[in-house]
């Protein structure tokens, strides 16, 4: 019977943890613009071992091709290790900077909106306020739709960032294909080993 469920297209969260390389990033981005996704978002930032990085990746596909990338993604030598958050508990987080103008009038009701999505005010000036709001893509955006009618001068978006949660059991056993979650083991283990491996392969791109 055909599973249909690999073929809904919906937002896909990818944790890849990459070695501290030049053109890792380039790589990583060539390979999914090479089956035609458009990355939503990416963000990137130091981990807790030194000379490794997570970056953050948003894309938008069918499960089967994400999956084939994310198995490709797995063999390139700056490749640390990839989790595809669809299949674990996460926490996720997302930060915007939203400048919106201001009127006399609208000063207070801007403020008390602002005030209800517990964002906090950055800048203060007279025709502007800017607003530091963080919280899950949802609230995110609904912080952006109630400013909307008020003007948006300017938004800058961190883009989605994320963690497995300290405790999976509740996922059912053969999600895992065998066991424990990947990413309840210490996410950079083999790290050295896999960068001494690197060495011995020849750049490609």
């Amino acid at each position: 019977m055909t599973d249909f469920s690999q073929y809904d297209t919906r937002d896909h969260l990818l944790s890849i943890l990459v070695l501290d390389e030049p053109r890792v990033l380039t790589r990583i981005t060539a390979l999914f613009g090479r089956r035609g996704y458009n990355i939503k978002s990416l963000s990137v930032g130091q981990t807790e071992h030194p000379g490794v990085s997570r970056m953050t990746i948003v894309v938008h596909g069918d499960r089967g091709v994400v999956q084939q990338a994310t198995h490709q993604l797995a063999k390139l030598h700056d490749v640390v290790k990839v989790v595809d958050h669809s299949l674990e508990k996460f926490v996720d987080r997302e930060l915007v900077m939203v400048k919106v103008a201001i009127t006399p009038e609208s000063r207070v009701e801007v403020r008390q909106i602002a005030e209800d999505f517990r964002a906090r005010i950055v800048d203060v000036g007279r025709h502007a306020l800017t607003f530091e709001v963080t919280g899950d893509e949802g609230k995110i955006t609904a912080f952006i739709e109630q400013m909307r009618p008020f003007g948006i001068l300017e938004t800058m978006r961190t883009g989605r960032i994320a963690l497995t949660r300290g405790s999976n059991a509740d996922i059912p056993s053969q999600v895992f294909h065998g066991g424990e979650s990947e990413t309840l083991r210490p996410m950079t283990q083999g790290v050295e080993a896999r960068e001494e491996r690197a060495r011995r392969v020849p750049n490609l791109f």
